[in-house]
């Protein structure tokens, strides 16, 4: 059986050899040059049923990554799993931001965990680090992923647009919230509109700034005096998520693209006690 072929029926040459030496390294243990000598022929009555699965699963256009039950982020490797949101290449750069930006250990809230990738990867840098997350299934999972990277990191179940009450403050607050309108769905790819939790993707198309307007909101009892704040966002909504902020009294409101030339991220800083604020957008 030619599972190459079968896989590169649904994905295309490029993408579906990536995603067969992935499985062939990952699942069973065969390295680049293992699969050059022929030995991924050689695979086991056991193996090969394994393997039927897995091209089962990939032609049901599900996530490679939740198949092999892990992504590579940051250079460290995270368990993922149906529940919970597969972390992205635009992520890592908005991490690579927190920490160029922010190179003495802090205190730092990550608000909608999910996999725990932002936290965890910040913790690793020696940052002090809490993460909410509204879903139990992604908090036991982001814990888990916690524990096996020895990464130090607070994990709180809460619900952004009703959060608990609270006096603690953090000197920076970063969220990735969900961002896509329900609008866009017809537009996405199969293996995520199927696979990955409507609950970390989506907003309502009448009113997307949902979760940026709750977080920026928790955000000004919640950051230190001149605290930063960083968002993730949906590049058609970048520059309304920076006005936002500036209309709330953020100061310092920068808009970035990311490697693709998307405006994807959105950095501020909390106004300092008397209340001063100014921008440029």
């Amino acid at each position: 059986m030619n599972y190459l072929h079968r896989i590169q029926d649904v994905y295309g040459t490029r993408e579906a050899r990536a995603i067969y030496m992935l499985v062939m390294e990952k699942v069973f243990g065969l390295s680049p040059t293992d699969v050059l000598l022929g030995k991924d022929k050689e695979l086991s009555a056991h193996s090969n049923a394994e393997m039927e699965n897995i091209v089962l699963r990939l032609e049901n256009m599900e996530p490679i990554q939740y198949i092999i039950g892990e992504c590579e982020f940051m250079g460290h490797s995270f368990k993922v799993g149906k529940g919970v949101l597969i972390p992205r290449p635009e992520t890592e750069e908005l991490v690579k931001l927190i920490i160029q930006e922010n190179p003495t250990p802090m205190d730092i809230l990550d608000i909608g965990t999910g996999s725990g990738c932002i936290a965890i990867s910040l913790a690793l840098e020696g940052h002090r680090v809490t993460a909410y997350d509204i879903s139990d299934q992604a908090l036991d999972m982001a814990s888990a992923n916690s524990k096996r990277l020895g990464a130090e990191v607070c994990f709180e179940r809460e619900n952004i647009l009703h959060p608990s009450s609270t006096h603690r403050v953090w000197g920076a607050i970063a969220s990735n919230p969900p961002y896509i309108r329900q609008s866009e769905a017809a537009m996405m790819e199969d293996n995520v509109l199927r696979h990955e939790p409507h609950i970390a993707l989506f907003v309502p198309d009448d009113n997307p700034l949902l979760f940026y307007e709750a977080v920026a909101t928790y955000s000004i009892g919640h950051l230190q005096p001149h605290g930063k704040l960083y968002f993730e966002c949906n590049r058609e909504h970048a520059y309304d998520v920076a006005e936002m902020l500036v209309q709330m009294g953020f100061r310092n409101v920068v808009t970035l693209r990311d490697a693709f030339g998307n405006l994807r991220f959105v950095k501020a800083v909390a106004k300092d006690k008397a209340g001063v604020s100014s921008s440029s957008l």
